[in-house]
């Protein structure tokens, strides 16, 4: 059992060996911030999309860095996960991608103001944050690898042009997974012509009046990679 003097000394130098390895530990965690946050990447841009975030409340529906409300998505990787058309067209009008659906407030942002926040998420994506968030595990865009037969099979999503799997999948399935807001796109090609999915990838409304797919801000290239990627799937879906 320890004495009075050896206990004193016992708590004293223990807690001075605590407090100088949160000490230090505290300065290395400060000097590793500007590589793990990229903080020469903080451009302009990037300020203005944060100050725009904050002066929007973003963070009363949205989580950022697992900080903010659980009710809309999270949104640390939402670059990489929906691509920066998906997020333009969010942003340009929520109702719109979403009909009857979304209930995301339609802020009515300018275009510079998009791609303020636009930066500001691309930042966020890339700062170092040791696995977190984790990779989504639902509704994974994998489908089954395509089997031994001809061209028709669903392509795997390795195969899938990038815009489709960004952008298409929110609302579409194929293979069974992906989107439920319109209509899965298995056999698509045997029912759809190139000219008419080209027209209808180029402006819906101009096709049918009353369609509830909105005009996508797609670039000529992506329309034809879309058309070509659509018009192989032949089999599955209805006929």
């Amino acid at each position: 059992m320890l004495s009075k003097s050896a206990a004193r000394a016992f708590f004293l130098v223990g807690t001075a060996v605590c407090s100088l390895a949160f000490v230090g530990l505290t300065v290395d965690t400060f000097a590793r911030l500007p590589a793990r946050t990229h903080a020469d990447a903080i451009t302009p841009e990037v300020a203005r999309g944060k100050a725009l975030w904050e002066a929007s409340n973003c963070m009363g529906c949205h989580t950022l860095f697992g900080e903010g409300a659980y009710y809309a998505p999270e949104l640390t990787k939402v670059v990489e996960r929906r691509g920066p058309d998906f997020i333009r067209a969010m942003l340009r009008d929520p109702e719109a991608m979403y009909p009857g659906q979304r209930r995301m407030k339609n802020y009515h942002f300018a275009d510079g103001d998009i791609e303020d926040l636009l930066a500001f998420l691309r930042w966020c994506g890339n700062v170092d944050l040791n696995g977190f968030p984790p990779k989504p595990t639902l509704m994974p865009l994998a489908v089954p690898a395509p089997g031994a037969g001809g061209g028709g099979e669903v392509a795997a999503s390795a195969d899938r042009p990038q815009i489709f799997n960004q952008l298409c999948i929110a609302c579409h399935a194929l293979g069974g997974q992906g989107g439920a807001v319109g209509p899965a796109l298995d056999g698509v090609g045997a029912r759809r012509g190139a000219t008419y999915l080209k027209q209808w990838l180029t402006d819906p409304h101009a096709v049918k009046a009353d369609a509830r797919m909105p005009k996508l801000p797609l670039e000529t290239g992506q329309i034809d990679e879309l058309v070509a990627f659509l018009s192989h799937q032949k089999t599955g879906g209805n006929p």
